[in-house]
């Protein structure tokens, strides 16, 4: 039987935003018999409270480090690089109680290399709910800011949403997907939120994590890589180093990129960009076996094979690396199954 809404109202604000807090005392005879009561109210219903409304606490927010390690060395393949980086910069950040400002993460790559797919993980091995979690804010450039015109209207929306949910929770997640199709210039409305202030109008964003998606800057990715495998080297070899300079300018200077002389890069506010490197016919192998135990299946080489022989790869003279990464995986496996 579910509690009637006028008492789940009381008990959702006493407990998950702390106005217990707020309750000034009469007399001190009438506020020793409200904390007795209140205790033994609280005492006998908050953990089935907590158990049933997610709520910005540490039973629904906390970070799993084992679990994320876990999951990026064997969910992600192809992306040595991506997950040294996304494992300590998350790492450092979770651990810190006091950081000096968000976390600002910019992950770049071709179609189908795993950029979404990382932010679903770090989402899952922080929330409880992961993607589905209140605390957890996905923007899409074509379906939240399609139209240029009405780029000012974008700004002031997108400050306020910001802050809204940062007020509500500090440990919130935003992500941004499409980063390459965002008008230029609206990303750094919110510049602001991710510097190094203390508080702005008396909100704190320093415990929030802020997570750029975009295919810009993906040609020089796979132009070290193919650099690479046409010397004969290992990709294993390659470094964070050898990407991330040209990464950045490369998007800084792209006209086509939401991150076109923007602040945030010019001001240094982003803290990683991170490489995803381009797929190659071994990695596709492994999404395919990955996907088929994810459906409960024995994980087969030979139709591995097959779905990894079906897809389309470049430069059409070497085919060294999937067209569509393994964006198209789970499809195709309806088919082959």
């Amino acid at each position: 039987m579910r509690p009637r809404r006028r008492h789940v109202l009381p008990l959702w604000l006493l407990l998950c935003s702390g106005m217990t807090e707020a309750i000034e005392p009469i007399s001190t005879s009438i506020a020793v018999g409200m904390a007795a009561a209140l205790t033994g109210f609280l005492a006998s219903y908050q953990n089935i409270f907590y158990y049933f409304h997610e709520c910005c606490r540490p039973e629904w927010i906390s970070f799993n480090r084992t679990g994320l390690q876990t999951d990026l060395e064997s969910k992600l393949f192809g992306q040595h690089v991506a997950s040294r980086i996304i494992l300590k910069a998350v790492n450092g950040f979770m651990s810190n109680d006091n950081p000096k400002k968000p976390l600002v993460l910019s992950l770049h790559g071709w179609t189908g290399t795993g950029k979404n797919f990382v932010s679903t993980l770090i989402a899952e091995n922080i929330y409880k709910e992961g993607m589905d979690s209140n605390f957890v804010h996905v923007f899409t450039s074509e379906l939240h800011f399609p139209h240029a015109s009405q780029i000012d209207t974008y700004k002031s929306q997108l400050q306020q949403w910001i802050k809204g949910n940062v007020t509500n929770c500090a440990r919130s997640m935003f992500i941004f997907d499409e980063m390459d199709k965002m008008h230029p210039g609206l990303i750094d409305s919110i510049k602001p939120y991710l510097d190094y202030y203390d508080k702005l109008d008396g909100v704190s964003y320093r415990k929030a994590i802020f997570i750029f998606l975009s295919n810009a800057g993906g040609e020089n990715i796979i132009q070290t890589t193919l650099d690479f495998w046409r010397a004969g080297r290992d990709r294993d070899e390659i470094e964070l180093k050898d990407l991330e300079t040209s990464l950045s300018l490369s998007v800084f200077n792209n006209k086509k990129s939401g991150l076109w002389h923007t602040s945030l890069i010019d001001k240094n506010l982003v803290d990683f960009f991170v490489p995803f490197l381009p797929l190659e016919y071994r990695h596709v192998v492994q999404c395919v076996m990955s996907g088929m135990a994810d459906r409960g299946h024995q994980p087969d080489q030979d139709v591995a094979d097959q779905v990894a022989r079906d897809l389309v790869y470049f430069p059409k003279s070497e085919r060294v690396f999937a067209v569509k990464g393994c964006k198209t995986i789970e499809s195709k496996l309806d088919y082959y199954i």
